[in-house]
């Protein structure tokens, strides 16, 4: 693995011995109004850790053995000490990284990440530019994560790039790819939209699980064409998985043998929000998952109480439903905790795999997302589904991604708008 990868993007065969990886939410305070935003961010918390707080957590994780810490928000940027903790950790010699938005990510602030020592910051483009405006919530918004793609190739530091996948960014996937070359970035991170916090309000954005079925065949494509021989490097997120004829393919190092072991939260990584409370992971509900506040509890006491050291500590015994049946149960466990939680009210149970959905398909089944309770409407909530599987149907005739042809998804460049015109895009982003 190059020195130059967060750790915390590759599925390791193992965990090690302790989290290496923290991705620290400073503020919740933001500029954008991402629609399928999990935090539902847009204020500072009233009780955010403050400049000596933040600097005592940075010693306490590289005490820990810390080695990557990626800082969000919110939109990290609009703390003003930001880069005050940003050196602090790479003072600390721990790698720091920044995950933004981009929508201010001025001249300014690009040299102060510099001189902080940050060594990469991740741009979030979540489609072409009426896709990605419209799901941001602010005109003008994929314009200035441009801009600051730009700033930041330009830099010493590491462009990277991130993408939610989801029922309007999906055929908007191979024009993503051309335009990440376009601009210079050198990793992709990718993962699947889920129902947490304002994107539990719009089931029409989320993919069914039978959705998969053309996503996988299509990551496949634009990895071999699009994105190798560019030395662009793709990074699956958790939840995109598992096990079956694409492990090898899409999985970084999958050809050298690495596959999916289990969700790592808590053992490999943890989440820490901007008021202390930490998790396991930073997706994960905090009313349920976090493990008390690091101004009251030493970190290296809280990582070993419930309920973080119990995600480390799940067997097959706490699977539930299709994956409690499965034959990779004891190694996957079911996949991402946090994907299984949010969308089925508890983790141990996870239709987004690739696996379980090529299974329903062999057997002429397809399986589909019923919701039976909606968010309450506050950050890191969630509803809950049920599944139904049905008959698969008929071949369609021609093949599609998501009901656009697959000729036209292929050929489709950085100049459109968006693969659905502008009253489908809507539709898709409505609250239902």
């Amino acid at each position: 693995m190059s020195a130059e990868v967060p750790s915390a993007l590759v599925r390791h065969t193992s965990h090690g011995d302790g989290p290496r990886y923290v991705v620290w939410e400073i503020t919740l305070r933001c500029d954008l109004g991402c629609k399928h935003c999990g935090s539902r961010a847009g204020h500072a918390r009233d009780d955010e850790l403050s400049t000596d707080e933040c600097l005592d957590v940075v010693g306490q994780l590289h005490e820990l053995g810390v080695a990557e810490v990626t800082l969000i928000g919110g939109e990290a940027y609009l703390r003003e000490d930001w880069d005050l903790i940003a050196r602090a950790i790479t003072d600390r010699g721990m790698r720091c990284g920044i995950t933004t938005g981009g929508r201010g990510l001025d001249d300014d602030r690009v040299r102060r990440a510099v001189d902080a020592g940050v060594s990469t910051i991740s741009v979030s483009i979540d489609g072409l530019e009426r896709t990605h405006d419209l799901q941001r919530g602010a005109t003008g918004s994929f314009r200035a994560a441009l801009d600051a793609c730009e700033r930041i190739a330009k830099s010493s530091m590491r462009l990277a790039t991130n993408t939610q996948i989801n029922r309007l960014s999906m055929p908007e996937l191979v024009a993503l790819a051309d335009l990440l070359h376009e601009v210079g970035s050198k990793a992709w991170q990718i993962q699947l939209t889920v129902p947490m916090g304002r994107a539990a309000d719009r089931a029409d954005l989320l993919l069914q699980p039978h959705d998969l079925l053309e996503l996988f065949p299509l990551l496949v494509w634009i990895k071999r064409e699009k994105l190798t021989p560019r030395d662009i490097r793709l990074f699956p997120g958790n939840n995109i998985g598992y096990f079956g004829p694409y492990e090898q393919e899409l999985r970084y190092g999958g050809a050298s043998g690495t596959h999916w072991t289990s969700c790592g939260a808590g053992r490999a990584c943890l989440g820490l929000e901007s008021d202390g409370k930490l998790k396991g992971c930073p997706s994960l509900p905090t009313d349920r998952y976090g493990g008390g506040l690091v101004r009251e509890t030493p970190i290296a006491e809280l990582i070993r109480r419930e309920p973080i050291a119990h995600l480390g500590a799940r067997t097959a015994a706490d699977l539930w439903g299709y994956c409690g049946t499965c034959y990779y149960a004891d190694v996957c466990r079911a996949g991402c905790s946090w994907t299984g939680h949010v969308l089925m009210g508890r983790p141990g149970n996870n239709p987004y795999c690739i696996h379980r959905q090529l299974d329903h398909e062999r057997r002429g089944l397809r399986e589909r997302l019923v919701r039976v309770e909606t968010a309450p409407g506050v950050p890191f909530d969630h509803g809950r589904f049920t599944t139904e599987l049905e008959p698969l149907g008929p071949a369609p005739e021609r093949a599609t991604i998501l009901g656009v042809d697959l000729a036209e998804v292929l050929a489709m460049g950085r100049e459109r708008a968006g693969a659905f015109d502008a009253p489908e895009s809507k539709r898709r982003l409505r609250v239902v």
